[in-house]
């Protein structure tokens, strides 16, 4: 007579969100602890300077970190980003394929740390980025739905 367990059901890919589709950045790989997402530059995405807009690599690192936490979190759990600080050190122009890889530093039950990096097709660094993450245990009443 022991305790029944409780199968646990990790949560799965999301689908991107408008803002993600309008700027064409595509999932690059979702693994357990893993996520990354990647996009080419092109005009849409450039600053009056001709180069990618810090906010590509901003959002890129926001999608890829947040995904991350995401990926080993379970169906009944929520998230959301409470601090992202983002280090510009490269410059990326136009045809750049970029991808925005994120990990987890240190997780607890309700706070979590990440960092992530933006690279280019080439492996030179374009951004770096860490993070912290609230975690709630169920869906906030005020917040929508999230599907598996």
């Amino acid at each position: 007579m022991g305790e029944e367990s409780k199968e646990i059901i990790f949560s799965q890919p999301p689908e991107f969100s408008g803002i993600a589709k309008a700027m064409k950045i595509e999932p690059e790989e979702w693994q357990r602890g893993k996520v990354s997402v990647a996009v080419t530059v092109s005009d849409l995405h450039t600053n009056k300077g001709g180069i990618a807009h810090g906010g590509l690599s901003s959002m890129m690192l926001d999608m890829a970190l947040g995904g991350t936490l995401v990926s080993t979190l379970t169906t009944d759990q929520w998230c959301a980003t409470t601090a992202l600080n983002v280090n510009f050190i490269d410059a990326a122009q136009v045809g750049n394929r970029l991808t925005a890889t994120g990990r987890i530093v240190r997780r607890g039950r309700n706070v979590a740390h990440l960092a992530g990096e933006v690279v280019d097709q080439g492996g030179r660094l374009i951004s770096t980025a860490t993070g912290t993450w609230a975690i709630w245990q169920s869906r906030p009443d005020k917040m929508p739905g999230r599907d598996a």
